[in-house]
């Protein structure tokens, strides 16, 4: 009995300290870890977005931006930071499972996001225009892969 309470305590203040550890961890790291996974230059740490990262950092006003700035829901924090957690633990799963496809699409969901995000920065120059379409189908060189600097060989 008296072992068993002497177990029951060190678990108490092995559980007492993991929780301290992880407030700790929460209240001084996260927000650094948070703010610099919406950095450019975290999104392009995947070797397989160095050419959007390149198309992105070459072209004109759109390089003043971050990719979350265009790529995530802005309509309230709990679901932009949901989908952050979704689209970044997919980009996890796919680049470590080796199924990166060698062109990287843009899905049918996130094109909604984009367009989203274009409407609400350019909302009074679109105010007149049908904001059913995509906005790259006019403007072609906002894609990554047409924009920014072209290599010939």
């Amino acid at each position: 009995m008296r072992l068993l309470k002497r177990i029951n305590r060190k678990v108490l203040v092995f559980l007492i300290i993991l929780a301290g550890a992880g407030i700790l961890f929460a209240a001084f790291a996260m927000p650094q870890l948070m703010a610099w996974s919406e950095t450019p230059l975290f999104c392009s740490s995947c070797h397989v977005m160095e050419s959007q990262y390149e198309a992105w950092f070459h072209v004109g006003a759109h390089r003043t931006i971050r990719c979350i700035d265009c790529h995530l829901p802005h309509q309230n924090l709990a679901v932009h930071y949901v989908w952050k957690s979704i689209d970044g633990m997919k980009d996890v799963v796919v680049f470590y499972s080796g199924q990166v496809p060698q062109t990287i699409e843009i899905t049918e969901r996130a094109q909604g996001v984009v367009r989203t995000n274009c409407i609400r920065c350019h909302s009074e120059r679109v105010a007149m225009i049908d904001q059913d379409r995509n906005c790259w189908e006019c403007h072609r060189f906002l894609q990554h892969k047409l924009a920014g600097v072209r290599l010939t060989n």
